[in-house]
């Protein structure tokens, strides 16, 4: 068993992992870390609130690439802009509504 210091939102987290799986580890910490950040420099005032914010954009975000037909899967730069209009309305919404 390894362990694995994450740097998120300022603060550091010790997380165990299986050997060999501390680089996979520390590269979610770095998305969770990268997520956090774009919900700006108030988020942090509640933090377990804008980790569960953050959480949800990236289980959001999975679920998409997930849940893709081949038919929605558009070359890079090709009609990307539309999906990301998309799912940055779908993120808003969710927020809008985690917020009430």
């Amino acid at each position: 068993m390894a362990n694995v210091t994450l740097r998120i939102g300022g603060r550091s987290y010790a997380v165990a992992c299986q050997d060999g799986e501390e680089a996979h580890i520390a590269s979610l910490g770095r998305a969770i870390d990268g997520k956090l950040a774009t919900l700006g420099p108030n988020a942090t005032q509640n933090e377990p609130r804008a980790l569960l914010f953050a959480a949800l954009l990236l289980a959001d975000e999975a679920h998409e690439l997930k849940h893709r037909t081949p038919s929605e899967a558009a070359p890079p730069g090709d009609g990307a802009a539309p999906a990301l209009e998309a799912m940055a309305e779908r993120l808003e919404k969710l927020a809008e509504s985690l917020e009430a």
